[in-house]
């Protein structure tokens, strides 16, 4: 599915009107069917019930009047903000508008009403709507509109946003001072970039898309349109299991990892590349913590390496690992290495030279600082998996603030100046290509913000990597199914209680999931 910005939106809806012959009313229509619909299954039955509906002025207040005319239809008690004089109304939304009047009575419509009044209805209300702004927002919001959206957030009763919360910027994701903070988005034609970024993955709560009847072709034609990942997206690229495998068919992983102190991350890493299927994974890691790592997985080998006198890899153990980079179908290299300056060079060495598909992740992203220009002559385009602090290191930037005002430019901008597939982590991870194309993860939760959920991910990358799949489709898919194994393990557990191992027992859940059933409803976890 197409992740889109608001004047791509624009475009999608003007040759859908213009081109295809679709009139806008039918589309407006056509949202406000999807919004009810959205409503119904989220919430039951909304006979009887008091739904207080705000509506701006343009089209998504349109939408609103739609809402609020279907919703009348079916017996739930309606009543409407309108955050501005009737006649303001042009187009579609003086339409629907009209419709909805015709049967409800212009007495059912609040135009232009005081703080008070709003504060009164919603109080009453079991369901708020905001058909406010929608991607409409261009500046601060102040007035009325302000208090419209105070009031909207004070409430207990839940707020559906129609397309995008209001206040929430449809491209970036920002907010200039408030925004509705929404149980359900019901975002419409295709999700807006902005509902993945910044604030907009607080404000939206649950997402729903609604189809219009945008031709697909119209999308199709986009440039470079961002793709949301699914399960349907990835499950073509996940590996086979033929009746005749071996364990030499899905390869042989070696996560190069660990050091004093840090054996848990190298043992993640094996741990989860086994679970993504590898055949075969060996360890290597510094003699002194090989013993840790091995008694930990007896299903991973492990090669001891000569190490300097803080028990990290030493410049000894470069000719061995040269050997070792030969042997294996994909590397992984990263976790719990430390930051010693004479390990960070045999990193250095290594990835300068390593001809097989590799992760890279942790310690080895920071002995790159100031050494970027190294990926650009790997022989294959390594997969790089910062945090925002790692990529503000890697770009010299003094904070990963930075790099949170604008994620998807700067994977997209890295990707494509160091020849290497991003892996950007955090709350939607974006993942981005040398040649432009993009990908958002939708899946993954706050519970997963604790030591080694990427030890597990650079796991799942290399074992994915082992087997065949190509950088591109194993970054992806390894993504989602890492997001995914963390939505299933925070519904048993919790957010505040979820453990990086948590994520590798519940790695098979969310590989059958994929593979049989499609993702669980993630908004679901508690």
């Amino acid at each position: 599915m197409k992740i889109v910005t608001a004047d791509q939106m624009r475009e999608l809806d003007r040759r859908t009107i213009h081109e295809a012959g679709v009139p806008g009313k039918t589309l407006m229509e056509r949202a406000g069917s999807g919004v009810v619909s959205a409503m119904e299954e989220t919430f039951g039955t909304l006979k009887g019930k008091t739904v207080t509906i705000f509506c701006g002025k343009g089209n998504n207040g349109g939408d609103g009047f739609v809402v609020a005319r279907l919703l009348r239809q079916k017996r739930s008690v309606v009543q409407i903000c309108l955050l501005a004089h009737t006649r303001d109304l042009k187009g579609d939304a003086k339409l629907m508008y009209q419709r909805f009047v015709k049967s409800a009575g212009r007495s059912s419509v609040l135009s232009v009403p005081s703080p008070d009044s709003m504060h009164q209805l919603v109080r009453h209300s079991h369901v708020l709507v905001d058909a406010l702004l929608g991607t409409g927002t261009s500046s601060p919001i102040t007035g009325l509109y302000q208090e419209a959206i105070h009031a909207m957030n004070a409430s207990e009763a839940p707020t559906v946003a129609v397309d995008l919360p209001s206040g929430i910027d449809a491209d970036t994701g920002g907010t200039s001072g408030t925004a509705v903070q929404a149980e359900l988005t019901v975002t419409l034609g295709n999700p807006k970039l902005g509902l993945f970024l910044g604030a907009g993955i607080d404000h939206a709560g649950r997402l729903h898309c609604v189809d219009i009847g945008i031709p697909s072709q119209y999308v199709e034609d986009l440039q470079l349109p961002v793709e949301l990942l699914t399960p349907s997206s990835i499950r073509p690229w996940l590996p086979k299991r033929p009746a005749s495998a071996h364990k030499g068919t899905f390869g042989h992983a070696g996560i190069i990892a660990g050091s004093s102190g840090k054996s848990g991350a190298a043992a993640l890493s094996a741990k989860a590349a086994l679970r993504a299927g590898a055949g075969l994974v060996t360890v290597a890691t510094p003699a002194s913590v090989q013993a840790g790592v091995a008694s930990g997985i007896p299903e991973v080998m492990t090669l001891p390496l000569p190490e300097t006198s803080d028990h990290t890899l030493s410049r000894q153990a470069l000719p061995p690992l040269q050997t070792f980079l030969q042997s294996r179908s994909a590397i992984g290299i990263g976790p719990g290495l430390s930051t010693h300056a004479e390990t960070a060079e045999v990193i250095r060495t290594l990835i300068a030279q390593c001809e097989r598909p590799v992760v890279i992740d942790a310690d080895a992203l920071n002995a790159l600082a100031s050494h970027t220009s190294l990926l650009r002559s790997c022989p294959l385009s390594p997969i790089v998996t910062p945090h925002p602090g790692e990529m503000a290191r890697l770009l010299g930037e003094s904070t990963a603030a930075t790099v949170n005002r604008n994620r998807v430019g700067i994977a997209q901008d890295f990707a494509r100046t160091h020849s290497t597939i991003v892996v950007l982590k955090g709350a939607r991870t974006i993942i981005a290509h040398p040649h432009g194309a993009t990908a958002i993860t939708p899946t993954g939760n706050p519970g997963m913000a604790t030591a080694g959920t990427g030890d597990v991910l650079t796991g799942i990358l290399a074992g994915l990597l082992a087997q065949g799949v190509s950088p591109w489709e194993a970054a992806q898919s390894g993504v989602y199914l890492h997001g995914l194994a963390g939505d299933l393990a925070a519904q048993a557990f919790g957010y505040p209680s979820l453990m990086a191992g948590d994520l590798v027992a519940y790695l098979p859940q969310a590989i059958s999931h994929v593979l049989h059933a499609g993702a669980p409803d993630r908004e679901a976890v508690p």
